[in-house]
């Protein structure tokens, strides 16, 4: 039932939980604690992946893409609600913003880099590419609209927070509208689909033929085991959150923006670059890029919602000029990239220096 990989990832798992919660309660220093339980909380999510690909093995390719969509950022989205409920909203809209950034710029570049300089150049599907690239487009755009609002000093200045419901109902009308393309994905492969690759399981379409399979019984066990799990590493994640970049330094912003974001997505990263290393880039660049658009359309319109659940009733997604440059930026720079259905090593480091100069923007707030 279980492969050793899965074995070895249930004793990584326990063991980094069990630290980080050991740290927690005896108050270790904040350093110490924020390393350990951001690992922990990378293996959480990789186990949240690979219960859901479980799932999507009993139920079908189609129920693995709906699953993925509503529970494969459980993790980041635990992270980003204790951190709105301790009050770190620069560090919650960073972090959205952020987990863009990482996923279409980082990743994508350091995917296009890594198949680059083993296969040369690469050739994908460019006309679901598109698709996925003009969707993260409209995504941002509508993202924006309330900081635009505020900026330019509209009739609307002053009920930032109520059109921020709405453009959050929006995404998550234009999500629901995009589940049929998904439902279609998963049933056109037989095997699986780029969306169960996504879930963290760090496995191609053909390696999972060599998992094992759970009983529906387990795996859906084993997925609340995971969720339960993720909610307490992100809480002890968030309470060191705070004394670690004051001793290191740095600003919430960045913290947000680079190492909360990274640290959420840590398995989803590695499973783009690896499929781009076994000259996969189909798979890979869905698998990039789907997990972007997940992020604008259900975790940002979420954390809006939920908001005054956990006493932060005025929370809006009125971003910072710079985030928001630097969104759409990076939404119109992919699209770009992707549109020709071909990646070279050289796109790559493109990608990845344009994401180190936004990064080294934010450094000091």
């Amino acid at each position: 039932m279980f492969t050793t990989r899965d074995k070895r990832l249930f004793a990584l798992t326990a063991f980094l939980t069990v630290a980080a919660g050991a740290l927690y309660l005896v108050e270790a220093n904040a350093i110490l604690r924020f390393v350990v339980a951001g690992a922990a909380l990378a293996v959480m999510a990789s186990l949240v992946g690979r219960s859901v690909e479980a799932l999507g093995d009993r139920l079908g390719p189609a129920a693995t893409g709906i699953l993925q969509s509503a529970l494969g950022n459980l993790p980041e989205l635990f992270v980003i609600i204790f951190s709105l409920k301790a009050g770190l909203d620069d560090v919650v809209r960073s972090t959205i913003v952020g987990s863009i950034l990482a996923n279409v710029l980082l990743i994508l570049g350091l995917a296009f880099l890594a198949g680059g300089l083993k296969h040369g150049k690469q050739r994908f599907s460019g006309e679901q590419s598109r698709s996925l690239g003009l969707m993260l487009v409209l995504a941002v755009f509508i993202l924006a609209i309330p900081a635009l609002t505020a900026a330019l000093h509209t009739p609307a200045e002053g009920h930032e927070r109520e059109l921020s419901v709405l453009v959050s109902l929006a995404m998550l009308a234009l999500f629901a509208l995009s589940l049929p393309a998904t439902l279609r994905a998963g049933r056109e492969s037989e095997h699986g689909s780029p969306i169960a690759a996504d879930t963290g399981a760090g496995e191609t379409v053909k390696a999972a033929e060599h998992l094992g399979e759970w009983p529906l019984g387990v795996a859906i066990g084993m997925l609340a085991v995971a969720g339960l799990g993720a909610a307490f590493v992100s809480e002890w994640f968030v309470d060191a959150l705070t004394p670690a970049i004051d001793s290191l330094g740095i600003s919430q912003t960045f913290a947000g923006l680079v190492i909360v974001a990274i640290a959420g997505n840590a398995v989803e990263n590695v499973v783009g670059i690896q499929l781009m290393r076994k000259n996969q880039p189909d798979y890979a660049v869905q698998v990039v890029l789907q997990s972007p658009v997940q992020v604008a359309l259900t975790i940002a319109p979420l954390v809006v919602l939920v908001a005054p659940l956990v006493g932060a009733a005025g929370f809006t997604l009125v971003l910072p000029p710079m985030l928001i440059a630097a969104l759409v930026m990076s939404a119109i720079v992919a699209v770009l990239v992707v549109m020709d259905g071909e990646s070279t090593w050289f796109e790559g480091a493109v990608l990845v220096g344009l994401y180190c100069s936004i990064a080294a923007a934010f450094w000091w707030g």
